[in-house]
């Protein structure tokens, strides 16, 4: 029972604490799913992002990348439009380069059965990136996490490096990138949502795990096994194509 106080102590210091990010609250295309983790007595939410594509300013004298030697010429968490990228880049002094983030989400579970759950809803919902890390005082994080970024650099010492034309195809590739991941999002709160209602009613979670966990079918997986139901060859089709950043991305160098 120590432990249960425990983890509802840490829980309602996290949830009551300001949220001291650039925006200041959950981004809105996750606040369902923000909410429904909340809401569950054996998790909790410590940060998140819902994607962006963000254009950044570096330093030409820094080595390496740092928040602080960055300012953001622009940043969106939905779908970019080409003049409005081309009206960051004239602003640029430095190293711009453009980048797209997929969703993240770290969540903090009172017992290492919950992360494994939240890690194969994850997984099989196109997340392969993500991890269940333990800390020294006992603390279980689960990151939810994806591949599928994109950067980018544009300019180099203030002097643009590519094409107005190759500039609209990254419009495209990051917004294809953004449209992939919403998918994701939403694939993920569904699968989650199915998940603890096999569970909460049993209170079960280590026969879910077992029926669902990746650890044991992540190279045989059964469509019936699957958290989530639908088409699973469709959807590991869509995660292959969009797991490499690099894809159609060839530079067109200006000649001036």
């Amino acid at each position: 029972m120590e432990g249960l106080h425990l983890f509802k102590h840490w829980k309602q210091q996290c949830l009551h604490k300001i949220d001291l990010s650039k925006k200041g609250s959950v981004d809105e295309d996750i606040v369902n799913t923000v909410n429904f983790i909340n809401g569950a007595d054996n998790f909790f939410t410590t940060s998140s992002c819902s994607g962006r594509i963000i254009l950044v300013d570096g330093s030409c004298e820094s080595t390496e990348v740092q928040k602080q030697n960055c300012s953001w010429l622009y940043v969106s968490h939905q779908k970019c439009q080409k003049h409005e990228l081309i009206a960051g880049l004239q602003k640029t002094s430095g190293e711009a380069v453009l980048k797209f983030e997929p969703f993240v989400l770290h969540v903090q579970c009172r017992r290492l059965e919950d992360a494994q759950l939240l890690h194969s809803v994850a997984i099989n919902s196109g997340f392969r990136n993500s991890g269940i890390t333990v800390g020294k005082k006992g603390k279980i994080m689960m990151a939810v996490r994806s591949t599928h970024c994109l950067e980018v650099p544009l300019s180099h010492r203030g002097k643009l490096l590519v094409t107005d034309e190759y500039i609209g195809h990254l419009v495209q590739v990051a917004n294809q990138k953004m449209d992939e991941n919403k998918k994701r999002i939403d694939r993920f709160y569904s699968c989650l949502q199915s998940a603890l209602t096999v569970a909460e009613p049993t209170g079960n979670l280590s026969t879910v795990v077992e029926n669902q966990s990746v650890y044991t079918h992540r190279r045989k997986r059964n469509k019936e096994q699957d958290v989530c139901k639908g088409n699973s060859q469709d959807k590991e089709a869509e995660i292959q194509s969009d797991d490499d950043p690099e894809t159609g991305l060839s530079p067109l160098l200006n000649d001036t």
